[in-house]
């Protein structure tokens, strides 16, 4: 199982990391996003690195629970951001929608700090075992954006980039489980 997670884990991540990079590259200075993804593709060379360490003098295929963890939370951060993107332009292909011109401002601002706060949160529930403290960062999430989500727009954002920011992070907590 450590092979698998470990796969998808590098796999995933270096995608974020080209993605962060492609955007650095094109001139935009280096975000948040691109020095988490930094730090999470090391932290999997590293988990690579004692797993196979761990196999050759314990048999062991784990690593330890701490850098799984740490590994997972830093996947969901990375790995979210991107991911949720693609949602959105998935969702915006299906009926045209109205032209929207580049000054227009995303209705609901702050996104990409509240999306690695959520992350961080959801999968820090997961590993403290109590999964119910996910419906309490999504209600406090819908709470801080009431006002806006009258705007159809807003809402269909909102739902669309909770469900997707929600599953990277239950998918980060189950890779780091498979490491560990």
């Amino acid at each position: 199982m450590f092979w698998i997670a470990w796969a998808v884990l590098i796999v995933a991540t270096g995608l974020s990391a080209a993605a962060s990079f492609l955007s650095y590259a094109k001139g935009r200075r280096a975000s948040i996003r691109t020095w988490i993804t930094l730090v999470a593709a090391v932290l999997a060379l590293a988990s690579l690195v004692l797993g196979l360490v761990g196999h050759a003098v314990h048999e062991s295929e784990s690593v330890p629970a701490v850098l799984s963890i740490s590994l997972s939370v830093l996947f969901a951060l990375a790995f979210g951001g991107p991911f949720t993107e693609l949602v959105f332009t998935m969702a915006s292909r299906a009926p045209k929608p109205p032209a929207k011109e580049k000054s227009d401002p995303s209705p609901l601002r702050g996104g990409l700090w509240i999306g690695l706060l959520e992350r961080a949160a959801i999968v820090g529930t997961l590993w403290a075992g109590w999964p119910e403290g996910t419906a309490v960062v999504l209600a406090v999430k819908g709470l801080g954006r009431f006002a806006e989500l009258k705007n159809h727009q807003a809402a269909e954002q909102f739902i669309l980039g909770t469900f997707a920011s929600g599953l990277v992070a239950a998918g980060a907590y189950g890779l780091g489980l498979l490491l560990s």
